[in-house]
């Protein structure tokens, strides 16, 4: 999915450029006026280094017209000497004060940012990772996130810069001739037209640079947490050539940003080269005719080429406001983003023996052609509830809905009797467990893993829910027993012993319900059994929904709910629903290879 396509946001803003502009700057104002006084006297800094310099060009101008009389004596010139001596330590020292504060507030304003987008991320619901891959998150906290710092760190520098030294400069240069400044000036319009030109073509360009560059990063991503099977497969070339490809558009587009940039500066520096040399031929002839001093035509040229780099600064200015508001939309998009679960708030819940309840439950996935659950009526009460069916008969997707990962409609699904849509999904979820069919891990320790859900929890709380999940004789002979790291998304492990860790983390958390969505399915027949037994064990007096297709699990279920193309087709107990023909012929399979 390319980045920021289709992905359901709305525009930045539709009212013009002015307006987009207020909309995109309204996500870095509130950093602004938090570190007003941080800013204040970096930019005095910067502007009182711009005035030293200035200045400078006047001390030169003494000396050399001192010379030019044969008036200058050796105290002039040390006093001259020593001057400049005396601006240059204390423009230095102003130089590291605003680099400090300045470019430090790019940085916090950077931190700031991307802990609001990270934030933001983390509140969304499944539909907003369906839409947005990881390659558009990655590249929207790397990439985007530089960008604006850039922007917003030397790019200001060199707007405040460019704007000081260039009227400061002009100011000086009307004081010493207004005709010679209006000459050297003449090419400016011309600088002014080009940046505006170009300016349009590098938002365009920059912009798709950086949807690119979310693709590469998706496919990366993607071949590293499949290494295994890329391997498996012998897909090594395979990859590479399609990393290659991928890479390559990368370059070219960033080739087109490179010309355009590349533009710019030439352009500048031409048009301060021009003004250069309109000055040498009308300004030697002032000085031939005697109407200025040498020592006035050299401050002159001093003064002139302190303005070329203002006009060199507005091209590179102009780019980096148009990457940084390019890379602002793009975050933009992501922000306006909301959960598709909107709650409102509601009393206490009561104490009733029905945990969940489905009304007449119908669920279509946001991109489906059909629904993935239809007319579902449900009570799940404290005990054991088995739930089974053909694949793609809608178990994963119950789970996912008791777990509010998707929104669904009022009135159809209600916890200790109450609406869900009412209910903080957050407070909802605190009170279920989840073990899902891909147990998801962290390149940590063990225990880490296991007490991921309870940070706090003690090492003998750890064992006990790792002996109750049968994990805990292997975890000892690991090297480094539970202290062991089990590597990126749990590498290390095999599919059962990662399945019995994530179960151990949900058991550990203790909650009212356990939701176990087929998660037992690569572990032996016999460590089933004894993960079973522990299970009814740890939750006397709770609920849980387990998915699964063994009939050793299902036959110890109080109850045992049927699932075919998104609906309940048959309910009971083991012996009850042995008179249906798929669970007949499911469990006369299972136990003709027991």
């Amino acid at each position: 999915m390319r980045a920021g396509a289709d992905n359901g946001a709305a525009p930045v803003a539709e009212g013009g450029r002015s307006t987009r502009a207020r909309v995109l700057l309204g996500l870095v104002r509130p950093v602004f006026r938090r570190h007003w006084l941080r800013l204040v006297v970096g930019f005095l800094a910067l502007v009182t280094v711009d005035f030293l310099q200035l200045i400078i060009p006047r001390f030169v101008k003494t000396a050399v017209d001192g010379l030019g009389a044969g008036t200058a004596t050796q105290p002039l010139l040390l006093r001259v000497s020593g001057a400049i001596c005396l601006v240059a330590i204390i423009v230095a020292v102003l130089r590291f004060v605003w680099r400090y504060l300045i470019i430090g507030f790019s940085r916090i304003l950077e931190k700031t940012l991307r802990d609001r987008l990270f934030n933001h991320v983390l509140r969304m619901d499944q539909p907003f990772f369906e839409r947005w891959t990881t390659g558009d998150l990655m590249a929207h906290s790397s990439n985007d996130l530089g960008v604006i710092q850039m922007a917003c760190g030397m790019g200001l520098v060199a707007a405040i810069d460019a704007l000081v030294m260039s009227t400061a400069a002009v100011g000086f240069m009307l004081a010493i001739s207004v005709k010679l400044t209006l000459i050297a000036l003449l090419p400016m319009p011309l600088l002014i037209v080009c940046t505006r030109v170009l300016s349009g073509r590098l938002h365009h360009r920059f912009n798709l640079v950086q949807e690119q560059f979310s693709l590469l990063t998706e496919f990366a991503r993607a071949t590293l947490v499949a290494i295994r099977l890329i391997k498996a497969y012998t897909l090594e070339r395979f990859q590479e050539d399609r990393f290659r490809a991928l890479g390559e558009q990368y370059v070219k587009s960033n080739l087109r940003v490179a010309a355009v940039q590349g533009l710019l500066f030439p352009i500048s520096t031409l048009v301060g080269n021009a003004g250069m040399l309109l000055l040498l031929y009308y300004g030697g002839i002032e000085v031939i005719e005697g109407r200025i001093s040498i020592g006035a035509f050299v401050a002159f040229v001093s003064y002139l080429y302190m303005l070329i780099w203002p006009m060199m600064a507005i091209g590179w200015v102009a780019n980096l406001v148009q990457r940084g508001l390019t890379s602002l939309a793009r975050i933009h998009r992501l922000l306006v983003e909301e959960p598709m679960a909107v709650h409102t708030p509601t009393l206490a819940l009561p104490q009733t023996t029905t945990v969940y309840r489905c009304r007449d439950l119908t669920f279509t996935y946001p991109a489906g052609s059909g629904p993935a659950l239809e007319g579902v009526s449900l009570e799940i009460k404290p005990g054991l509830l088995g739930v089974s069916g053909r694949t793609g008969s809608g178990k994963s997707t119950l789970c996912k809905l008791l777990l509010r990962l998707y929104p669904v409609p009022d009135e159809t699904l209600f916890f200790r009797g109450v609406d869900v849509n009412r209910l903080d999904p957050g407070e909802l979820r605190a009170a279920i467990a989840y073990v899902g069919q891909e147990p998801v891990l962290f390149a940590g320790t063990i225990a880490a893993n296991i007490a991921l859900g309870r940070p706090d929890a003690a090492m003998a709380e750890i064992e006990a829910a790792a002996r109750a999940a049968a994990i805990d004789d292997e975890i000892r002979g690991f090297t480094g027993g539970y202290q062991a790291v089990i590597g990126e998304r749990g590498i290390k492990l095999s599919g059962g012993q990662r399945q019995r860790l994530a179960l151990a983390r949900a058991l550990l958390c203790d909650r009212p319900m356990l939701v176990i969505d087929d998660a037992l399915s690569a572990i032996d027949v016999a460590t089933e059994q004894q993960v079973l037994a522990a299970i009814l064990a740890a939750i006397r007096g709770k609920t849980v929904l387990i998915v699964s297709h063994r009939i050793n699990v299902l036959r110890r279920c109080d109850r045992i709910v049927l699932l075919d193309a998104g609906r309940i087709v048959a309910r009971g107990t083991h012996r009850d629903l042995l008179v249906d023909p798929f669970y007949r012929a499911m469990a006369d399979k299972q136990e003709s290879h027991a």
